[in-house]
């Protein structure tokens, strides 16, 4: 056999070996698929993705996105997989699924289950947005769940974006978009592992571009993450450029200043922040009398945030407008913070808008129009920017609710031009603990706790609990507490925004104290210390995001029980991590029966990088030891 022929009979076996392994199609399940009882390489894992793949293409003006799924469900934490839910806009966008079969193997054969209608339904979220969802009968552990949906927009300037990570296993993702010759989009990935591209030029002046992974390792949550989709391995494609030849030519934003400037020009938006005469009268009685900067500003922003509800729903664009949320006292988040910024330019105030990515909506890594959902409003002082949300009413001047502190906002100015905004906290927010109480005998701990939040602690706080009915609180709080009991409770400031969150109670528990061999052992913060690290992974690819800077304070009193004295107590320890990110300082002392101990923990850096991660995991591991050391007590 001549060498050619041989090196073309090997080459058609390794394309037609490639062709076969790389076929993903639905109604094919085998016996071995449905008896696999783990992923061979994340055994942990309650569920793979066998595979998932996109095409994406154009019919006339309308875009078509087809995928097809299948998952393998190994337990029965993996069973929220077998469900699905596409939102989309219900002005020009339908969503319909095909396909949908559950697999099981019944007495070593494989039975099928088709998705029937009451599996399928329609939830509306508002007057823009639906969820198609779906739920696959017959699920069971060992099950096979398959199923494509099919989305046809009229909207073409934003492709879906495409996520090959979840926190689960995927064993194949493929995406692949067909662009007519027409459009340019731009192509942004995200995430820590990088599809492979392969772009071919088609028949009919379309380009076809393919991104696949193999082998994708699941992604998973952890505490203080931002939000994970800003990490996943994803891809989004956004329309730059629309040139059909004797028809239509026009470019779309390139760059921030090209974003803000459409954004800033639209009648929703700008428009919006030229209406004054629906308020003026108020706001000139509102300042009346009122003399520094910070009282008007204060002044006027209290009467939006009273006068005005938000109605939950978030753009930066108006709906019905300023004039008409002003009279039904409710509105969208742009016509709150766009009223609040014109009120307070109306006031003589350099007061601007700032666009905000919130930190569900992902971080705005890239210029885009639909990068930002949400606006707050900014006014620019000679000592810096005071940022302000009159859609959150226990909020106050550079106080922002935690759903704005994410990482950078863009600030746009009158002229149209645009310069970014640091949304991190740059204050400390505290939560201070005094707590005084005595060790008896008989194993019962009796004492009084003295708390105070301030700044974003407090915001929280009240964002959580003034609603909530005093003896549901006081339950949870128990519960939360190692069981103890409360008496005594009283609570200051709750709608006092100047002064910080005022907690005091007393308390009594039975839960900490340890006695062996006639020795008491107690730590001495009791049912407050942590006693897990919030951090498990080995390593982490993307940051910590604390949300703002903190300091935790406890200052402990403790007395000790007659005809006991002190026999250890753990040694006082200052530790700190590079770069001052985390400083953590205990002291302990003892005199006579009393024991007094200072606790200091400090997050100084909001949002901590990747690299930092081992070290902070250990300087919480070594915090956390810390806390839970004992002191020794021996009868004398």
């Amino acid at each position: 056999m001549s060498f050619k022929k041989t090196l073309f009979i090997v080459l058609f076996l390794v394309y037609f070996s490639n062709t076969k392994a790389q076929t993903f199609e639905l109604g094919k399940v085998s016996i071995a698929e449905l008896e696999e009882k783990e992923h061979p390489k994340d055994p942990s894992a309650p569920a793979v993705m066998l595979f998932k793949t996109c095409r994406v293409y154009f019919e006339d003006l309308t875009t078509i996105t087809k995928v097809t799924t299948k998952i393998k469900i190994y337990k029965k934490e993996g069973y929220k997989w077998a469900n699905e839910e596409i939102l989309h806009y219900l002005n020009g966008e339908t969503v319909s699924f095909s396909g949908a079969i559950t697999y099981n193997l019944v007495d070593g054969k494989i039975e099928k289950t088709k998705l029937k209608s009451e599996g399928e339904f329609e939830q509306k979220i508002n007057k823009y947005y639906s969820k198609k969802k779906i739920a696959m009968p017959n699920v069971r552990e060992g099950s096979i769940i398959e199923y494509e949906y099919t989305v046809r927009s009229g909207n073409f300037g934003s492709l879906r974006d495409w996520y090959f990570q979840y926190s689960i296993p995927v064993n194949f993702s493929e995406y692949n978009v067909k662009i007519p010759y027409f459009l340019t989009f731009n192509k942004r990935t995200k995430g820590f592992i990088y599809p492979k591209l392969s772009s071919v030029p088609t028949y009919n002046r379309e380009t076809s571009e393919v991104y696949k992974l193999e082998n994708i390792p699941a992604i998973n949550e952890e505490s203080f993450v931002n939000n994970i989709n800003n990490y996943r391995a994803s891809i989004s494609y956004e329309l730059a450029l629309v040139n059909i030849p004797g028809s239509i030519f026009k470019s779309f934003s390139t760059d921030w200043e090209a974003v803000t400037k459409t954004i800033y020009d639209y009648d929703d938006f700008g428009g919006e922040l030229n209406k004054t005469g629906y308020f003026e009268e108020d706001v000139n009685k509102l300042i009346s009398g009122l003399n520094s900067r910070e009282e008007k500003i204060d002044a006027i922003f209290n009467f939006v945030k009273t006068s005005v509800k938000w109605n939950s729903f978030e753009n930066y664009y108006c709906n019905d407008g300023v004039r008409k949320a002003y009279k039904d006292k409710t509105g969208n988040v742009a016509e709150i913070n766009l009223m609040l910024t014109a009120m307070l330019r109306f006031a003589g105030f350099d007061a601007n808008p700032v666009l905000v990515s919130t930190r569900d909506n992902g971080i705005a890594l890239f210029p885009s129009r639909t990068a930002f959902n949400y606006v707050i409003a900014a006014v620019e002082t000679p000592e810096g920017q005071i940022l302000l949300d009159a859609t959150e009413k226990y909020s106050l001047l550079n106080i922002l609710p935690l759903r704005d502190l994410n990482w950078f906002g863009r600030l746009i100015r009158k002229d149209g031009t645009s310069i970014d905004v640091d949304l991190r906290p740059k204050t400390l927010s505290k939560e201070i603990i005094n707590t005084s109480f005595v060790i008896n005998s008989n194993g019962v701990i009796t004492g009084k706790i003295r708390k105070q939040l301030t700044n974003q602690e407090a915001l929280s706080f009240r964002q959580k609990n003034i609603i909530t009915s005093k003896d549901t609180y006081l339950e949870d709080l128990e519960n939360k507490n190692n069981g103890i009991e409360i008496s005594g409770y009283v609570r200051e400031n709750d709608l006092d925004l100047s002064n910080p969150i005022l907690e005091t109670y007393t308390f009594k528990d039975s839960k900490d104290f340890e006695s062996i061999n006639g020795k008491i052992y107690i730590a001495p913060l009791l049912f407050l210390s942590t006693k897990v690290n919030p951090f498990k992974q080995e390593t982490r690819a993307y940051p910590v995001d604390f949300g703002f800077p903190i300091e935790n304070k406890y200052n402990i009193m403790i007395e000790i029980p007659e005809g006991y004295a002190v026999e250890s107590l753990p040694v006082s320890m200052n530790i700190a991590t590079p770069d001052n990110i985390a400083t953590y300082k205990y002291v302990i002392g003892s005199t006579g029966n009393k024991i007094q101990i200072s606790i200091t923990s400090d997050i100084n850096t909001a949002i901590v990088p990747a690299d930092y991660y081992t070290v902070l995991k250990e300087f919480f591991q070594k915090m956390i030891d810390k806390q839970n050391e004992k002191i020794v007590l021996k009868k004398v």
